[in-house]
């Protein structure tokens, strides 16, 4: 299977991906960090795929999304971007739109607790 081909199939068959350095519960980065802890306290059920453990994969996610860096969400097989977008859509509340408007399960209050500790 392509590197093409595994992320197309991970992006297509969960609901939300984030390509990131590292784990959910260990990222290996700042960038990574933040975007897993917003999705982690927001408790959205997501797949993380460590791109540091497949250089193929690392490299093969920046082709497909045209986007050059990491780490990287998708939402139902949508790219939606990486650290500095999805930080401007969680303060927005845009995020909050696109997991409703997608059928994405989260904590609507945890959401609320960002926007208030960083308003």
């Amino acid at each position: 299977m392509t590197a093409e081909t595994q992320i197309k199939d991970t992006v297509t068959t969960n609901d939300v991906v984030l390509f990131m350095k590292g784990t959910k519960a260990m990222p290996q980065c700042g960038f990574s960090s933040r975007v897993a802890g917003v999705l982690n306290f927001m408790n959205v059920d997501y797949q993380d795929v460590n791109v540091l453990s497949d250089e193929e994969i690392r490299q093969g996610i920046k082709d497909y999304s045209d986007w050059p860096t990491v780490p990287q969400l998708y939402v139902k097989g949508e790219f939606v971007g990486g650290c500095d977008i999805i930080t401007e859509m969680t303060l927005s509340g845009e995020l909050d739109q696109l997991f409703e408007d997608n059928g994405v399960v989260y904590d609507k209050d945890a959401a609320n607790k960002i926007r208030e500790h960083n308003g």
